[in-house]
């Protein structure tokens, strides 16, 4: 008996109508599925934008406050080392420190939600 070799595939509208053909393939989940993937998954996206968010509240609040609202207070200190006004330096350059520094924050929260989620991708580095 010969074996014709079968296509994957929907079967063509001649096959269906005569029922010839192969059996429609049953869609199968994939293997790293999980139900609960979908909400770790949402639940990781949730906690990165409440990092972000919160970092940039500290940043708008130090740039704008300490820069802007605050300067009057502030200038009546001058910065260590100096004879710059606090306030003075605020506006100038401490926006600025103080947001490369929670870039380094950011950083450092994210290799720890990583972790707390599995998602490490430094398995092998040193």
């Amino acid at each position: 008996m010969d074996e014709q070799p079968t296509r994957n595939g929907p079967k063509t509208s001649s096959e269906a109508e005569s029922g010839v053909g192969p059996a429609p393939a049953s869609p199968s989940p994939s293997p790293s599925y999980s139900p609960s993937r979908g909400q770790r998954a949402k639940d990781y996206w949730q906690a990165n934008i409440r990092a972000v968010l919160i970092l940039l509240l500290i940043w708008a609040a130090v740039s704008y406050g300490c820069g802007i609202l605050f300067v009057d207070q502030l200038n009546k200190v001058n910065l260590p080392g100096s004879s710059f006004p606090l306030g003075f330096w605020f506006a100038q350059q401490g926006s600025i420190v103080v947001f490369v520094g929670l870039i380094a924050v950011y950083a450092l929260w994210m290799r720890r939600l990583d972790q707390r989620f599995g998602l490490s991708g430094d398995k092998g580095a040193a």
